[in-house]
Order: C-alpha cells, then structure tokens, then sequence
C-alpha cells in the first residue's frame, strides 16, 4: 500500500488551524470567539518587540484577531496557499483586493459573465480612479492575450464557474498567459470552493470566496476571504487595515463551524445538481440547462479536467416569458425565493426580477440576462423531494 503523505479535504477541514497556532484555553475542542477590540502588551519592550517581528501578538481588531486567523489558516490548508485574509463580506474582499492591488489609471481584464455587484464596481467605480476594463467572453483567449499585450493590463479577474452561466475559465492557460505579461490571475471561486476545484494549484495567484456562502454553508453568515501568494495578499492586508472591512469574530466562529462540514455538504450538492440537471435537460417545459457537468455545456471539456466536482447550482431557461417563469417559481413548495447560494437549503430566484428588476428588458438583454433565466441553488434536501417539485412545478407552466 502507497504510504499517504497528505491529508484529505475532509481532515483538514475539520482540524486545520485549531490544534497548532491558536492559545489553548481551558483545553476547549472548539475554537474559543476572542470578543476584544483591543489587545494590551506587558510593557514598552514588548511594544518594541511586536513591532520589529520579535514576538507575535495583536494590537488592534482591524488588524486582526485571533478566532479570524485560525480561520484563515483552516482556509489556507484547503486552498494549499501561502495566506488568507477574511473580510467582512464577499464584495468587501472583492472591491479592498481590486483597489489594492490595481494602480490608478491601470486596465484590467473581466468575463461578461459576472455577478451584478461585481460588474458594477468595475464598470462604475473603478473608472473614477482611472481604471479601464476589458469585458470579454469567458472562453475567448485570443482576446485576453491581445488585450494583455496591448493594454499592459495587470489582472485578470474571473468567477468559475460564472454566476450564472456557470461558464468555466481554462485557469491554468489563462495563468500562463497573465504570467507571460505580468499581470495578476485572480479567480473568485465561489461556486466550486476548494473542494470542487483548486485554483492556486491550477495556476491563479489567488483565489477569491464569498465565505457567505459554501464555506459558511447555514445561510447565517456574511464573510469574504482572499487567499493566496502571501505578498499580494499582504498588499491586500495593509489595505483592508485602513478601509476597515474586517470581520468579527462571532461571524468568523460561524464561519470556522460551517467549513468543518463542507467537505460532506459540497459532495451531496454535486451529485444533487447533476441529478436535477440531468432531469431538467430532458424536460419539455424547459428550453436549456447550464451546468458544467453536462455534456451540452460549452465548458464542460473544460471542467472535466480542472474539477472533482460541478457544484450546487443550476441555472435553466424556462420555455416561456418572464411571467411563466414566475409562475413556474410561484409553485415550487421546497426552495425558498431568496438571492445566495450554498446553504443547507435549497434557493431559488428569476435573476431579471431578484437582481435585475432596475433595468429595462433591452438593458437585460444586452447583460445576458434572459427573462425566463431561473438559477436554483440546492441544498440537502432529498434529490427525489426536490425532483418531485420541480416536475409539479413545470406542470404549471
């Protein structure tokens, strides 16, 4: 038998960050919540000392905290990276890692698939300080090399899968290709988490998560984690200590429980999406499925050599208007109706209503975002429950 060398997800998930690096405290199992704002040092020396490296401790709760950094160690073993640094939500990860590490009147380069709040960071906000932004399909390398070359663009920033095409990047030829040019590969990897794709091992230089999400995995939480090359998330660090989007450390407790079980939470998802997904294709109220595990996905090659795992959500176009979409919804009885994704509930939501609704149709249409688009997160709930209630649901459309 091959001598195992390497601990699983699973393993490290449960124990990574709590049993080395952290002050035992009455020998508890559980991680105690440190509830300070502040920390005290003996004397001037010790000052001295913690300033010039000599001794570890903390200062300040915007500089860090002791239950967030057992986290971000626990998070730094599942990625296989160098550090992590949590924030008080997705988009405070995203907008402190963007304006940290992009220089004013820089370029950078993006998906045309993205998350709403994303996009309009870039788009809107980031072009005050005088930063440009190339838009471009997922899958067009071409494009991204051209653009790399003549924009001198330094990052590259990309969801995958995407939300909520759920299109694949090829990371590890679109990190040679930000290698090649200098430019930073960052991939906000949400929807698959480490358990489903490593990133930082397929190339990126970081990786990005909503932690509200899979890595919280209760639907009670906000959260947001860089994580990565150890300089370029230092730059972020020093950023997040002046901007002040940190996160408190009864958010960081939640979140240090729920990634104990994400392991087993991420492979029933898998194979419940996939088992929907398949159903879907074959309905006849349903005119088309994004999924990354099927066959008729545009990146599905793309995913079966980069992914363990295709995720939990399953985004589909009704075959009908934007009414008979919601109809459709109006009559699921299992999911609720809610934006996020990767709880231990099922959600759903008609993206041109839920997060769309402020723009006209031509505004949509010119987004990508269909009318009768539905994207169904599930949770774990039985497969066949939920199956069950699609079908009566489609029924009505």
């Amino acid at each position: 038998m091959t001598k195992k060398t390497q601990q699983g997800d699973s393993t490290r998930a449960v124990h990574s960050g709590e049993r080395e690096g952290r002050q035992r405290v009455a020998d508890s199992i559980t991680t105690p919540i440190v509830q300070t704002s502040t920390y005290w040092f003996h004397d001037t020396q010790e000052v001295i000392d913690y300033q010039e490296g000599r001794q570890q401790s903390f200062e300040y709760a915007r500089y860090g905290n002791p239950t967030v950094r057992t986290v971000e160690q626990k998070i730094c073993a599942l990625e296989g990276a160098e550090d992590c640094l949590l924030s008080a939500s997705g988009m405070s990860s995203v907008t402190t890692l963007l304006l940290a590490l992009v220089p004013a009147g820089g370029h950078i380069v993006t998906t045309t698939d993205c998350y709403k709040r994303t996009r309009e960071f870039i788009v809107r906000v980031l072009p005050r300080m005088g930063v440009e932004a190339t838009i471009l399909d997922p899958a067009d390398l071409d494009g991204l090399e051209r653009v790399l070359k003549e924009k001198s663009a330094s990052l590259f920033f990309s969801e995958s899968p995407t939300n909520p095409y759920l299109r694949v990047i090829d990371i590890p030829r679109v990190a040679g290709l930000c290698r090649d040019h200098g430019a930073i590969c960052v991939i906000d990897s949400t929807f698959v988490t480490p358990i489903n794709q490593k990133v930082l091992e397929l190339g990126a230089d970081l990786s990005l998560h909503s932690g509200t999400k899979y890595l919280a995995g209760h639907n009670d939480v906000l959260a947001g984690a860089v994580v990565g090359n150890g300089e370029l998330v230092g730059k972020v660090r020093y950023l997040q200590g002046i901007l002040g989007g940190v996160m408190d450390p009864h958010a960081a407790y939640l979140l240090l429980r729920g990634i104990k079980t994400l392991s087993v939470r991420v492979e029933r998802q898998n194979a419940t999406a996939l088992a929907l997904a398949r159903y879907l294709e074959q309905h006849r109220a349903v005119e088309q499925v994004y999924y990354p595990g099927l066959p008729s996905h545009p990146d599905h090659a793309v995913a079966r050599s980069q992914m363990r795992g295709f995720g939990g959500v399953v985004s589909f176009d009704i075959r009908g208007d934007l009414q008979a979409t919601a109809k459709f919804i109006d009559a699921l009885r299992i999911p609720y109706i809610a934006p996020s994704l990767g709880g231990v509930e099922a959600l759903v939501m008609q993206p041109a209503v839920m997060s769309y609704w402020d723009h006209s149709p031509e505004e949509r249409a010119q987004l990508g975002i269909r009318d009768n688009l539905v994207r169904y997160a599930v949770g774990l709930e039985d497969v066949e429950d939920l199956i069950a209630d699609v079908e009566q649901a489609l029924e009505r459309v």
